[in-house]
């Protein structure tokens, strides 16, 4: 949520969630935001697919082939995470063509980065090949 906050993004949460979303608990993670108007919730994937608009949707697993760096990223593209324990379901994957499978490299046989280092690691490759709009 931090990193949507600071470079202008939204971030669009698809039920089930691992985590509450309470005051409570937001405040004792260091989200303290008063505006949360950059935070969508949807009670699930075809309902989100519907309720937003994008221009290019990519999904981003460590099952993919393309490597996130060869893509020239463009205005109102958007990136599909899922769960930081399995990731993105069977089901939702098929759904994308090879090219829109984004993966980070990583060594052979190490362990997937964890889901915020990853969704920065996307956000600001996407955000710099657009000379980071919105910010400084």
């Amino acid at each position: 949520m931090r990193l949507c906050a600071n470079t202008g993004c939204h971030l669009h949460l698809i039920h089930p969630l691992g985590f509450e979303l309470d005051d409570k608990r937001m405040r004792r993670a260091g989200l303290d935001y008063t505006d949360w108007n950059f935070v969508s919730e949807h009670e699930d994937y075809a309902t989100c697919l519907k309720n937003i608009s994008f221009k290019r949707l990519f999904a981003c697993s460590t099952k993919g082939t393309q490597s996130y760096a060869k893509i020239e990223y463009q205005p109102n593209d958007a990136f599909l995470f899922g769960p930081e324990t399995r990731g993105l379901p069977a089901h939702i994957l098929e759904s994308f063509s090879s090219d829109q499978v984004l993966r980070l490299p990583m060594l052979p046989d190490s362990r997937s980065i964890n889901l915020s280092n990853a969704c920065a690691i996307f956000l600001f490759e996407a955000w710099r090949q657009n000379d980071f709009t919105g910010a400084f």
